[in-house]
């Protein structure tokens, strides 16, 4: 498991629709499973789950990507990756959740 927490500026619908971008044209393989929005008050909160299939460990890798900002306030972002192994009882490899996490990094830095 990998993870990215970072404070970016800008806008929020913005932010999440170029990760959204990025993510889905990074590789073949990617795709949005599943998609969740809230709000309360004047915070708001998005998360993002993608799944790709990792050359490099041979298996699935998934990517949760969680926006979060209140008010006007910066935009929070916690992106964490899974999935990155294929032994039983503990991870072997995290070369493909690394590099999923990888695209995060480029597109926030």
């Amino acid at each position: 498991m990998a993870k990215l927490e970072k404070t970016v500026q800008g806008n929020f619908n913005q932010i999440l629709q170029r990760i959204e971008q990025e993510i889905l044209n990074g590789s073949m393989s990617a795709s949005l499973e599943e998609t969740s929005n809230f709000r309360s008050g004047d915070a708001r909160c998005s998360v993002r789950v993608f799944e790709r299939f990792s050359f490099i460990g041979s298996n699935r890798v998934s990517l949760n990507v969680t926006l979060f900002q209140s008010g006007n306030g910066p935009v929070h972002l916690s992106a964490i990756t899974s999935g990155g192994s294929q032994v039983i009882f503990f991870k072997l490899n995290t070369f493909g959740e690394d590099a999923f996490l990888d695209e995060i990094r480029m597109i926030v830095e």
